[in-house]
């Protein structure tokens, strides 16, 4: 698996997006957004689902969702999947292109589903009108978290307009306490999506922070999360940093571009919205992220070591190169 860490070659061949991988029994699985329903496709079921025993070899089992019986929206992204009391939980966003998005949850008895939504929004979409890449988190106490994305549009101190991150405590696999706590505001320059871009009825220097994953290492939780614009080279990941899992993050050393991936010329195009999983061998852990293709028809799903230095996570590809 890791000499596949400096090839920049995706592990499966086909429009794979957002991509998740969780371990289930001796078999890893990743979920991801296909390429009909990141457009506004709809099928019979969404979400590529694979089945790999390495990391490195990947087959198609099915489409994991069938989609909630009630139109709640055309495109569906970003879905994970974890696993509590012997039942398998997947958490989605669905809504009308980049308008409406709500966090949704679904369940199966098996990991490999199918997935049958449970009728609810996490996040009530009257109070919060775009919601987006919900991630759960099980913390060492037992206790599970929300972590998600959402619009902000006040505005003080040095935060920046735009999508950012969240969190909240969970009363369930499929309930909140309530819309949670601000993680993470997009402060810096690498961050912007598009100058001048409409709005709520205005125009927007508008900025992105997407894409959370949370992982606890050395007793601190990182907060990882991809920025910029997933449309283009703009788009990596950095992180923040915390002592406890609703902080305060810290994303301190991350002010002048993404530290943990970004694009490398000739490499990597726009890499992003990552997950991190151990591997079979039970101690190195692995990035999981998307990329484009050299032509930007697709985005495909890449895995390589995660390196954990003295200067916080970077991925493995990045010291190939010699960009760390």
């Amino acid at each position: 698996m890791a000499s596949a860490s400096t090839t920049h070659t995706p592990v499966y061949p086909e429009y794979f997006a957002d991509p998740y991988v969780w371990r289930a029994g001796k078999n890893y699985f990743a979920i991801g957004t296909g390429e009909h329903e990141a457009s506004g496709g709809i099928g019979a079921r969404v979400f590529p689902l694979l089945q790999s025993s390495d990391l490195q070899h990947w087959k198609f089992i099915d489409h994991a969702l069938v989609p909630p019986a009630s139109l709640v929206g055309t495109h569906f992204w970003a879905p994970e999947v974890v696993e509590h009391e012997h039942r398998f939980y997947l958490y989605y966003s669905a809504g009308f292109g980049d308008k409406g998005h709500q966090l949704r949850v679904a369940a199966s008895d098996h990991a490999h589903g199918p997935f049958h939504d449970l009728g609810h929004a996490l996040v009530d979409p009257n109070a919060c009108s775009f919601a987006i890449d919900a991630h759960a988190f099980r913390d060492d106490d037992g206790q599970w978290y929300l972590f998600y994305a959402r619009d902000f549009l006040q505005c003080s101190g040095d935060q920046r307009p735009g999508t950012a991150l969240m969190a909240a405590r969970m009363k369930s696999m499929t309930e909140i306490e309530n819309e949670g706590q601000v993680v993470l505001r997009a402060r810096h320059d690498w961050q912007r999506f598009e100058r001048d871009r409409p709005m709520y009825g205005g125009r927007w220097d508008w900025h992105t922070l997407e894409g959370p994953f949370l992982r606890k290492h050395g007793g601190r939780y990182y907060c990882f999360y991809s920025g910029g614009r997933w449309e283009n080279e703009s788009y990596g990941v950095d992180y923040a940093v915390a002592d406890h899992v609703l902080g305060p993050y810290s994303d301190a050393g991350g002010e002048a571009r993404p530290r943990v991936l970004r694009t490398i010329p000739g490499g990597l195009l726009g890499p992003g919205h990552n997950s991190v999983i151990t591997g079979p061998d039970g101690k190195t852990d692995f990035l999981v992220y998307h990329a484009w293709d050299s032509g930007m028809t697709a985005r495909r799903m890449f895995i390589e070591p995660l390196v954990w230095t003295a200067d916080g996570p970077r991925a493995q590809t990045l010291a190939s190169v010699g960009q760390f």
